[in-house]
């Protein structure tokens, strides 16, 4: 394994940028980033090898975030949600709607999928990582990821 150091020049934009997608905070999203390799650190000896690094620590930064969350006792309001990147064929069609209705209609899945849509559309994330992220298979993330998609498009069409 990599130096602490070398992990977090490697990782360190990539945990950055999923929180910051998360958070609409450059500061919190630095913060909880910090805090990410704080707890990677401490708790090295609890890295096993069964996923990758990177995915391990978005683990990690996911769970501060909720935490955080917890603390605060709310939600960042849907209206400043960023608007969703299009670098993607389904980014495009979800794109080409109304992109807070979209994340309103996301918002109202059950989870673990909107988690699952959240983080293939907001945070980017193979379904790989995706599925290591929530202690499940690949194929268990591709098909919630589409049964998501499919009751948010039905859910469109009535609009």
């Amino acid at each position: 394994m990599d130096s602490m150091e070398e992990i977090y020049l490697k990782h360190g934009k990539m945990i950055y940028g999923f929180l910051l997608t998360r958070t609409q905070d450059p500061d919190l999203a630095e913060e909880l980033t910090q805090e990410t390799f704080y707890q990677a650190v401490k708790n090295i000896g609890t890295y096993k090898g069964k996923s990758s690094v990177s995915t391990w620590l978005c683990g990690i930064a996911r769970n501060l975030w909720y935490e955080h969350l917890r603390k605060q006792k709310k939600h960042v309001p849907l209206e400043e949600a960023a608007e969703i990147p299009v670098d993607s064929a389904e980014k495009q069609m979800f794109h080409s709607w109304d992109s807070i209705q979209i994340l309103r209609l996301v918002h109202g899945l059950e989870n673990p999928m909107r988690e699952v849509m959240y983080l293939r559309l907001v945070g980017n994330l193979t379904f790989g990582q995706i599925g290591e992220i929530m202690e499940k298979s690949e194929n268990w993330a591709r098909v919630t990821y589409y049964r998501g998609k499919e009751r948010v498009m039905k859910e469109a069409e009535k609009l």
